[in-house]
């Protein structure tokens, strides 16, 4: 697939994963965390806009300059923004008027991709592609959420099928010898700046489970009282627990004394066969505690990726998200891609059911604050 073939591709996925929305979806903010879809449909557009036309695209004209202010999320570089809590109050520009501007960008895109770009503006596509794919996944997570705190619970899709992964009956650990391993990319295509360099990392002797652990093992450790024992918590978690009344996953409601969430096609019944989704760190080092043994490390998982199913959750890790050796950042405002988040975050591994195809890698590193529960965040234990 050629460059101006990918992008049409690349941008009518995004358009597809809104279609089923009502106007009146686009514009909600519930948490300062969930952006409405109408900022990223308009966000995405003005990434390939100033990034690739503005600055190489002789006689483009800014579709409206005022759209670098709405939509730039954080890119000090790039000049002032919108905060990120306000994107919610943007009733103008319209959904209508946003979608006028895609269209513009994506005309004007189409007309410059008719000619070979450079190596340089081929590397900035590429990772143009790969920023609106996160922001695809980022909107399934965020409309979720949108939807899934209506007091209506309205289905997204009634026809969306979360996809199986077999689970390994037997359950037993998978054993792995202590010894040097490499992380990180190696290789021909893309990759993200924080999967750079690969390097060795010592490893003790470790174990880790072939599944996810699933809703109905994690109801075990409701049923015991997880959430009311201070002793499987973190002082901050514990304290996140206590502030925040957390007793159950996101999006779980325990009515009539049965047990029900929210998915995509409306509210139903916990399936417990299926892999645990959308909780924060603390909830899964609390578990982890609860059943004595622990969280792998970002490293672990990498060396033992290739032994276990992966894909359906965003597995949380032992790992602070932190510069492997020799991680430099990009000059510009490129540069503020993933450096600029090195602190104060837990590494994620592997992807999600709805991480778009060809989007994932065993080396790449997701990474979110640890009390953040709203992506589809998973559980995989390690001893």
């Amino acid at each position: 697939m050629n460059l101006a073939d990918r992008y049409i591709t690349v941008r009518r996925r995004t358009e597809q994963i809104c279609s089923p929305l009502q106007t009146e979806d686009y514009v909600v903010q519930p948490v300062v965390d969930v952006s409405p879809p109408k900022w990223h449909i308009g966000h995405v557009t003005w990434f390939f806009e100033t990034f690739i036309l503005k600055p190489y695209f002789d006689g483009y004209k800014e579709y409206n300059p005022d759209y670098n202010y709405v939509f730039n999320s954080y890119y000090e570089t790039v000049g002032n923004r919108v905060i990120r809590t306000d994107r919610g109050n943007l009733s103008r520009p319209t959904v209508a008027e946003i979608y006028a501007y895609r269209k513009y960008v994506d005309e004007a895109m189409t007309v410059f991709l008719s000619k070979e770009p450079s190596a340089e503006v081929k590397e900035l596509l590429v990772l143009g592609f790969n920023h609106e794919e996160q922001h695809q996944e980022l909107l399934y997570t965020d409309i979720k959420y949108i939807l899934g705190h209506n007091p209506l619970f309205p289905a997204y899709d009634n026809t969306y099928i979360s996809p199986k992964v077999k689970k390994v009956e037997s359950g037993q650990f998978i054993q792995f010898p202590e010894g040097i391993y490499e992380i990180g990319f190696e290789g021909e295509g893309f990759c993200f700046d924080n999967e750079l360099n690969r390097h060795k990392v010592y490893l003790n002797e470790f174990e880790i489970s072939p599944n996810l652990v699933t809703n109905g093992e994690y109801l075990e450790f409701i049923n015991d009282g997880g959430y009311h024992d201070f002793r499987h918590w973190h002082a901050e978690g514990w304290d996140w627990v206590k502030n925040n009344k957390v007793e159950n996953p996101l999006y779980w409601h325990d009515i009539d004394g049965e047990w029900h969430y929210y998915t995509y096609n409306g509210l139903g019944a916990v399936n417990m066969d299926e892999p645990l989704c959308h909780i924060s760190y603390y909830e899964a080092y609390a578990y982890a505690a609860w059943k004595g043994l622990r969280l792998p490390t970002e490293f672990e998982w990498e060396a033992a990726s290739s032994k276990f199913a992966w894909g359906q959750r965003w597995e949380w890790t032992e790992s602070s998200y932190l510069p492997y050796p020799g991680f430099t950042k990009a000059p510009g405002a490129i540069g503020e891609y993933n450096g600029k988040f090195m602190v104060n975050q837990k590494v994620l591994r592997g992807s999600s059911e709805v991480t778009p195809p060809g989007h994932s890698r065993n080396t790449y590193r997701n990474f979110f604050q640890t009390n953040l529960r709203w992506q589809f965040t998973g559980i995989r234990l390690a001893k």
